[in-house]
């Protein structure tokens, strides 16, 4: 802001005037390069990774669906397989029980937990699994009601 000092022949009682005029050329360039670095900066910032899947293949009309087989864990610690009630001991017999198969390990298996449940009693789950050959499981993230 500038001021601009006048009077009568320079001398004596002098007035002020004060200069309201804003130059906005430096805002104007500021922004302007700060929108071509966003610009540059922005596809940088995108990460992309390639994925080959292979196609849908719909199951054959005549083949029958099998119901899938869910493990779920409640909040004090109790496990389900599907509607019985199961330990941590006896998980890995209960759950070749229910798929019905001689090569249990080789089906898929669903794990689901209430929110409450302790990080540690979801592992000991994971764990007891993955020892006893279980290598294809799923996690299911839904309220259980």
């Amino acid at each position: 802001m500038g001021a601009k000092l006048s009077g009568p022949s320079g001398q004596g009682g002098r007035t002020v005037e004060q200069n309201s005029d804003i130059n906005v050329t430096p805002f104007v360039d500021i922004m302007l390069v700060l929108l071509i670095i966003f610009m540059v900066a922005a596809p940088l910032a995108t990460v992309s990774i390639r994925l080959d899947l292979p196609p849908a293949t719909p199951p054959a009309p005549d083949q029958e669906q099998e119901e899938p087989v869910y493990i779920t864990i409640q909040e004090g610690g109790a496990l389900f397989i599907t509607d019985r009630e199961t330990s941590i001991e006896t998980l890995p017999a209960d759950v070749c029980a229910a798929l019905g198969g001689a090569v249990c390990q080789e089906e898929r298996v669903f794990v689901r937990a209430q929110p409450e449940v302790r990080y540690e009693q979801f592992m000991e789950v994971m764990n007891t699994l993955q020892e006893n050959g279980f290598l294809k499981v799923g996690l299911l993230n839904e309220d259980i009601t």
